[in-house]
């Protein structure tokens, strides 16, 4: 994880820990996100590597990395959990409603890297 990240959402982890994609987590991605997994599955490296935006769930406390693909138009989110063992997976892959992203821009809730 980055040093900007981890300052922009004040993180209590270390910079540069890695983000590990484990077979269960990308079994999980297919089971409940099958279409937007197939588009985009090949880019979360991308994603988490040079995010638009980040920013920390209220709701369960994930860490949310958003890139906007410019060819057609999509935000895209890759949730990230920490573990009980403080190891970090990327738990998830999906589209985000644009107008969504937006207004969480404005509210500050996700803040541009």
């Amino acid at each position: 994880m980055s040093a900007r990240v981890i300052s922009l959402l004040d993180l209590d982890v270390k910079t540069d820990q890695p983000i590990f994609l484990g077979q269960s987590n990308v079994e999980h991605m297919i089971r409940r996100h099958r279409t937007d997994y197939e588009k985009y599955g090949q880019h979360i490296p991308l994603i988490l590597a040079q995010p638009d935006y980040v920013g920390k769930s209220a709701d369960d406390g994930s860490i949310e990395y958003v890139k906007e693909f410019q060819v057609d138009g999509n935000f895209v989110k890759v949730a990230v959990r920490v573990s009980a063992s403080n190891t970090l997976y990327a738990r998830t892959v999906y589209v985000l409603n644009a107008n969504r992203v937006r207004n969480f821009i404005q509210k500050g809730t996700l803040k541009k890297v």
